[in-house]
């Protein structure tokens, strides 16, 4: 289901019912984020947030071969940096965004700069070969400053990540997948049906139990163990005062699938 025009510069698309699927669509920028471009994200964030159907959201580009250029530099050099911020969202309008439902970067060709920052602000990545993963501020006098300075040290080894920060060089898809950043490595035309397989292995479980799991395992990194046990104590009280709590226990004992209602 695709309620788009030709001209939008992010398609919004709904696959299954429960998983919204996000494409960059300015191939011509090689979908570099300009101010329109931002503002359409904060736009789907809000929607995909709204949504109750909606339990998982997949980011993608229209085009094949490439994922985001990052910050478009023609916008950057004019002086208008705020126009990729819009609200408080940060760059993109998608870097500092508050969001409950897990995303997946379904990732084929270069994701650099502000475009490794997105792939870095979602949950997952599921990569073709072909891509590569780099920020290459430093190399136009710049810095990675939409979390990807701190992001990367996240998800890559300390020396690599230091490496990259300060070459500006980017790594392949495969080297990602061997340190732990790429969730799955697969060939390019595979990436979509990959991603998707992903999504509705996520979409099969209790969407609030998703939601609360992954807002504690996404904090992890920046409290103590008992600030995190206090966390997750509170995430687990919200969990078991749903239905769903109640129909996952009850579909095993009756040998069916639960019929989950988010609620």
């Amino acid at each position: 289901m695709a309620d788009n025009s030709s001209e939008d510069v992010l398609l919004y698309d709904i696959v299954d019912r429960h998983i919204a699927v996000l494409r960059f669509n300015r191939p011509q920028a090689r979908n570099a984020v300009n101010g329109e471009l931002a503002n359409a994200m904060v736009a789907a964030i809000e929607r995909t947030e709204a949504d109750p159907a909606i339990r998982v959201v997949v980011l993608t580009s229209a085009a094949p071969g490439m994922f985001s250029a990052g910050a478009d530099l023609k916008v950057v050099s004019a002086g208008r940096v705020h126009e990729l911020r819009p609200g408080d969202g940060g760059f993109a309008g998608l870097i500092d965004a508050s969001r409950a439902k897990p995303w997946i970067a379904a990732v084929d060709g270069p994701a650099l700069g502000g475009g490794m920052e997105m792939a870095l602000a979602c949950d997952m990545i599921v990569a073709s070969i072909d891509s590569r993963f780099g920020l290459p501020e430093v190399k136009r006098g710049l810095m990675a400053n939409a979390g990807g300075v701190h992001r990367i040290a996240r998800v890559l080894p300390r020396n690599i990540a230091i490496e990259m920060v300060a070459t500006g060089d980017p790594i392949s898809a495969a080297e990602a997948a061997d340190y732990g950043m790429v969730n799955r490595l697969v060939a390019s035309d595979r990436v979509m049906d990959e991603a998707l397989d992903l999504a509705r292995a996520i979409v099969a479980n209790a969407p609030v139990s998703v939601q609360e799991s992954i807002a504690c395992t996404r904090m992890a990194g920046d409290h103590s163990d008992v600030e995190m046990r206090r966390i997750s104590r509170d995430g687990m009280k919200r969990v078991m005062a749903t239905e769903d709590s109640k129909e996952g226990p009850r579909a095993f004992v009756e040998k069916r699938a639960p019929t989950w209602t988010g609620r």
